[in-house]
């Protein structure tokens, strides 16, 4: 049986399970106690669980991202939320420079079993320093693990392998998709870190993508499917480990790929799997892949300027008619 979620929801669900399951699982944040969360992801939670293992911090991302690298290394598994990932950056020093490199630098004497999880991305008109993605970032990283998905099944699954896992995982999730449903089966699930998922099957043409930009993919594949063409969509879900296989086969199959990434274009998510679908699939290739991006510029205020720097479907399906050789 399965049961129908919003995002949030399957997030909560996912951290209450592991937290009546592993008495050294705890939550801390700004805002995560008794204002139930900036996005109401943590509801309820204070109550079934009290002040010890929902903290409320202050405001200082540094600080409290310090303090729960420091648990971890200590035998306890934190949970820390950021109110948005763009607020994180005040604390990669301790994500880069110390949970990252614990097992490294230990020669394998301590692990740092932490999860990091907040919203990424674009969220309306927030503008520059509050619309940034952060999957290229930290995937650049060798000791970080990067999760980036928005069906609530894959968030409830991912999120309890994520707190399972004995290396520090970064969790992206979206801001304006919280409220986002999905059916959610019932019982223990998990869903294994570093394994992508097809969404829609197709012959002519590869999509790949994750985040929000799935949906953007998928309303493009329903549009295309009307002009004869049939799109594979894949959800990466993960984005290191990097399940490169199943983007790798979708192309000897469809001969074609156009990446969404709603990352700048620079040395990001899309420009290592373009790198690796050439290094494994280049015989297969029967045109260049294509990127679809946001504008290689800050994010303005304006809706104007905020509708031209993201992708969206129609810049998705002109990307696909370029592969395709034919007109948009």
């Amino acid at each position: 049986m399965a049961r129908e979620l919003q995002l949030r929801e399957a997030i909560r669900e996912a951290m209450s399970e592991e937290m009546r399951r592993d008495e050294t699982v705890f939550l801390l944040g700004e805002e995560v106690a008794e204002y139930n969360g900036a996005y109401k992801v943590s509801k309820g939670m204070l109550e079934e669980f009290g002040p010890r293992r929902v903290i409320d911090t202050p405001i200082a991302e540094l600080g409290f991202t310090g303090i729960g690298i420091g648990a971890a290394m200590n035998g306890l598994r934190p949970i820390v939320e950021f109110m948005t990932w763009n607020f994180a950056v005040l604390a990669f020093d301790q994500i880069v420079n110390n949970a990252a490199k614990t097992l490294s630098q230990s020669a394998g004497d301590f692990m740092c079993p932490i999860v990091f999880r907040g919203p990424s991305g674009a969220a309306g008109q927030l503008a520059q320093q509050h619309s940034q993605t952060f999957e290229s970032w930290l995937g650049n990283c060798p000791g970080l693990k990067v999760i980036s998905c928005i069906d609530p099944a894959d968030a409830k699954g991912l999120t309890k392998s994520a707190i399972r896992d004995n290396d520090p995982v970064c969790i992206m999730e979206s801001e304006v998709l919280y409220g986002h449903k999905g059916m959610v089966p019932d019982g223990e699930y998990l869903v294994p870190i570093g394994v992508a998922v097809v969404r829609r099957p197709g012959t002519d043409v590869t999509i790949v993508s994750y985040n929000k930009m799935v949906l953007e993919a998928l309303k493009a594949a329903e549009e295309l499917e009307g002009r004869g063409i049939s799109a594979e969509v894949i959800d990466l879900r993960t984005i290191r480990p990097l399940d490169i296989h199943t983007v790798v086969d979708s192309v000897k199959k469809t001969n074609r790929l156009v990446v969404v990434d709603e990352s700048w274009p620079m040395f990001g998510v899309s420009a290592e799997i373009a790198y690796e679908v050439q290094k494994y699939a280049f015989d297969h290739l029967d045109a260049p892949v294509t990127r679809v991006n946001a504008a290689d510029t800050s994010l303005g205020y304006a809706p104007t300027l905020v509708d031209e720097y993201m992708p969206n479907p129609s810049k998705i399906i002109r990307a696909v008619t370029e592969v395709m050789y034919v007109n948009a």
